[in-house]
């Protein structure tokens, strides 16, 4: 097994490109070829869509004259910065059409090319600007033509189309929408764009949202923020509907009702259902009640993105796990906060009723001197109010440091264990010398859920891989051998061990428990060592 082979599968890396190629071979191989990894082409592609996108939403302020006006010249440069990237790129292509799988088998391959849809579009994304320069062309026609740029988009989308028409082949309906909107093997490239475009719209939804609430700019666009809404919501609904229909392929939801029901009361789908919620409520009951407050639990749309990392899942694992601790220290803070209010009420009343009114109003000062804020616009003028706000003071940067530091610790505390478990999982499918695609894939997730380089993932592969190797030397070597050696010992032992705990898993635990007990098969201390290896409580003796 070769260590370089596991790293191609695992790492990504420089393409190798020999430079002895012909230039224009050479070039295509470094920016174009889809099939070679490690190259220019998913960086290039992925740049140009983001260029489509910000000059779709160019095209949107254009129509704004406030907006417009003022920047007229920075819209002007901005376009011909796209035209000129997007020229660029085409007369690139058709430069390099000869070296394309789809065009070198003709005798005319240039020519193929510019007949060929994806360079019509790109043809149509820069020639508006260079007519205009020798025709007079209205302005509305104008910005029409240049909104036909986000037929490039097609160019990344059509065969991620293809490739997931072509994994899922002879499946049904519910089972295609179902590798489209969750993670799964038949998912492919197109799985990833929808997850992509569900970010995307919750970005831009929450930055609307935002800027809604500055008055200047919510009275230039208002109605534009009221259309994103309304597609913000169509596109969330028509998520959750999709999401709901298709949960039945998932495993734990298999059942029609019931597992329905089920992910409907997950935590993912309450946020799903809350995104699109406050939309519905108003629509409906605006003429029962005024609803415009809810506008603000939009913002909730932000949750959204927590399906779409690792971090949150293992915070939640932390809190979790260090739950009783934490709810110790809160009840501390809780404790010392309303004896402190107390406190502060009985020194401060007389001197200052209008700030020291009662407990619950110096709940607040409490809190804020007991965290170190001390905003000031309420403090205490007594003697004995300052003398006990200055030990307050010392005590709560102790006390309110207490579930950072939990915190802190159990999440690098978790992260270290997570890894742990990855170089065991590696270490597990080294066993038959091969990692295939699917554990190449999982092993990929893994690491970046836990934001691990390609350098870190070398390491962890490299120490599986010795682990492994050494295991693998050290069992066919007899036990003299193995006990001249302290390392080859202790792996020995481990190796051992992990075949007791294996036998007592594989074995009936009734039988297995009745032959234990019969007087003749183990003694005290081998029973004792037994359910001690097995993590079993010893009976007593």
């Amino acid at each position: 097994m070769a260590t370089k082979n596991i790293e191609a599968q695992l790492l990504s890396h420089e393409a190798e490109i020999s430079s002895d190629l012909p230039f224009r071979k050479w070039l295509y191989a470094w920016l174009l070829d889809p099939h070679i990894e490690g190259n220019y082409h998913k960086t290039i592609e992925h740049w140009i869509g983001l260029l489509i996108v910000a000059n779709l939403f160019a095209l949107v302020f254009e129509h704004l004259p406030a907006v417009y006006e003022p920047n007229q010249i920075w819209f002007h440069y901005f376009d011909v910065a796209s035209v000129i990237i997007f020229s660029i790129e085409y007369v690139l292509r058709l430069y390099l059409a000869p070296e394309d799988d789809e065009f070198k088998k003709h005798r005319f391959s240039r020519l193929r090319y510019v007949s060929s849809p994806f360079a019509v579009i790109d043809l149509i994304a820069i020639l508006p600007f260079f007519l205009q320069a020798f025709i007079s062309i209205d302005l509305r026609f104008l910005r029409f033509l240049r909104l036909l740029r986000i037929l490039k988009l097609f160019r990344v989308l059509i065969p991620a189309v293809k490739e997931f028409v072509a994994i899922n082949k002879g499946r049904t309906f519910r089972q295609k929408v179902h590798a489209l909107v969750f993670p799964s093997e038949y998912g492919g490239e197109l799985h990833h764009m929808f997850d992509t475009f569900i970010v995307i719209w919750v970005v831009i939804s929450v930055i609307a949202v935002v800027l809604e609430s500055v008055q200047s700019i919510h009275y230039l666009l208002n109605l534009e923020f009221l259309i994103l809404d309304a597609i913000a919501v169509s596109v969330f609904t028509l998520e959750y509907c999709l999401r709901l229909y298709c949960c039945v392929e998932e495993p734990g939801y298999q059942k029609a009702i019931t597992g329905r029901l089920k992910l409907a009361k997950s935590t993912s789908s309450v946020i799903d259902l809350l995104a699109i919620a406050p939309f519905f409520l108003e629509v409906f009951l605006h003429h029962l009640f005024d609803l415009r407050f809810m506008r603000v639990f939009r913002l909730l749309r932000l949750l959204k993105l927590t399906r779409y990392t690792g971090a949150t899942q293992s915070l939640s694992k932390v809190i979790a796990r260090e739950w009783p601790v934490m709810a110790a220290s809160a009840f501390i803070m809780l404790l010392l906060v309303v004896m402190t209010a107390s406190l502060g009420y009985l020194f401060e009343h007389e001197a200052q009723p209008d700030k020291f009114e009662n407990i619950p109003q110096s709940i607040y000062w409490a809190v804020v001197t007991l965290a170190s804020v001390g905003y000031g616009d309420i403090s205490p003028i007594t003697p004995a109010g300052r003398a006990m706000t200055i030990v307050l003071a010392l005590i709560g940067i102790g006390i309110f440091a207490i579930p950072a530091a939990l915190l802190s610790a159990a999440f690098a505390d978790q992260l270290k264990s997570d890894r742990e478990a990855l170089v065991n999982t590696i270490y597990e499918m080294l066993a038959d010398g091969v990692i295939d695609d699917d554990e190449a894939h999982f092993i990929k997730t893994e690491s970046k859920r836990l934001h691990l380089t390609d350098d870190d993932l070398r390491r962890l592969v490299d120490k599986a891989k010795k682990e492994r190797e050494l295991m693998d030397d050290v069992s066919i070597l007899p036990l003299h051998k193995i006990a001249s050696n302290p390392e080859h010992t202790i792996e020995h032992f481990k190796y051992l061990l992990g075949q007791i705990r294996q036998l007592n898993l594989l074995a009936d635990q009734e039988q297995l428990n009745e032959t234990l007990d019969k007087p003749d098969r183990l003694t005290s201390s081998d029973k004792q060592l037994w359910r001690l290896i097995n993590r079993q409580e010893a009976p007593p003796t």
